[in-house]
């Protein structure tokens, strides 16, 4: 059913960036980081601005937009002479799959030895499902063993269920849960995941947001809080990709693990009143009328927009 080991898909083991680089994933982070949850429409205006502090240029970022919209995944309306955009119930989806991905990451149950095979014949040339396949098995923390061969640790029946029915390729996939009495072979390890890139990977985030700092987050300006933690975040969606949370007893990066997972919780926290000031003072400027009164009203603290500028560290983490 697979290619031989040799011809693994490239794009399997294809290591995800660092640091951003298309506004297309920018923009669908900060929607389902301050957006999704409240349905609101964001001023077009607003998030052009809020790409260009974040490297873009406003070409770039009207194109990603607009591109979004081609792709149905935000929608486009028009009140007077300003523009606003939404989540489409696709994209309200697809991000809520992903917050429960994201933020259950590295929380799963510690005793699943578990292990799921999947098997697929899809044919060659519905080379575009199985590209979508592919990327959304690599984010539940399968790797692949041959091209249409792939394994992950735990049961992830119910996730890869889903899965195959959002695609329609029932007929075409077959899935076993089982368990390794021994666990894998290390060489099946190294086939599937690249951990070392793991390790490399999990060290940079951990040098990029120092605990050191940890007191001076709350203090961040909005306009760096917002920065930070929409770049940190976005840094910590490519985690699952990469790390398939193997059993404790042979994982080498649980540890490290451990300490991104609260570094990034602690953050994240620190910067949420800051980073949604700014982003709603942003994107409500061209809303007439009380809805963009209760935007700016989103976040209650009064003195968050007069917060001297400390060391925030904004200057190091990595943008596009």
């Amino acid at each position: 059913m697979g290619a031989s080991a040799s011809h693994r898909s490239a794009a399997a083991a294809a290591p995800v960036p660092e640091s951003p680089s298309q506004p297309q994933d920018l923009v669908l982070t900060i929607f389902g980081a301050h957006v999704r949850r409240s349905g609101t429409q964001v001023w077009s205006g607003g998030m052009v601005a809020i790409l260009g502090e974040l490297g873009f240029t406003t070409g770039a970022a009207r194109a990603a937009l607009a591109r979004l919209v081609k792709r149905e995944l935000l929608a486009r309306t028009r009140a007077g002479r300003h523009a606003f955009y939404s989540l489409t119930p696709r994209a309200d989806a697809l991000l809520a799959e992903g917050d429960r991905r994201i933020f259950g990451f590295g929380r799963g149950a510690a005793n699943d030895d578990s292990w799921t095979v999947l098997w697929h014949a899809i044919p060659e040339r519905d080379r575009v499902t199985r590209s979508r396949l592919a990327s959304r098995l690599r984010f539940l923390g399968f790797g692949a063993l041959q091209d249409a061969t792939w394994i992950a640790a735990h049961d992830r029946e119910r996730e890869v269920r889903t899965l195959v029915e959002q695609l329609g390729v029932g007929p075409h996939v077959s899935v076993v849960i089982g368990r390794m009495p021994d666990g894998p072979a290390a060489s099946m390890v190294a086939q599937a995941w690249r951990l070392d890139d793991v390790l490399r990977r999990y060290e940079s985030f951990l040098s990029d947001f120092p605990d050191a700092a940890a007191a001076l987050w709350t203090e961040c300006p909005p306009r760096d809080a917002f920065r930070l933690r929409t770049l940190m975040l976005h840094r910590f969606r490519g985690f699952p990709f990469l790390d398939p949370e193997l059993p404790r007893a042979i994982d080498p990066v649980a540890e490290i693990r451990d300490a991104v997972l609260a570094r990034f919780a602690e953050l994240y926290a620190a910067l949420e009143d800051g980073a949604s000031h700014h982003f709603w003072t942003t994107v409500a400027g061209g809303r007439p009328g009380d809805q963009g009164r209760r935007a700016r009203g989103r976040v209650q603290s009064t003195d968050i927009a007069s917060r001297s500028p400390v060391d925030c560290f904004a200057r190091d983490v990595a943008g596009p």
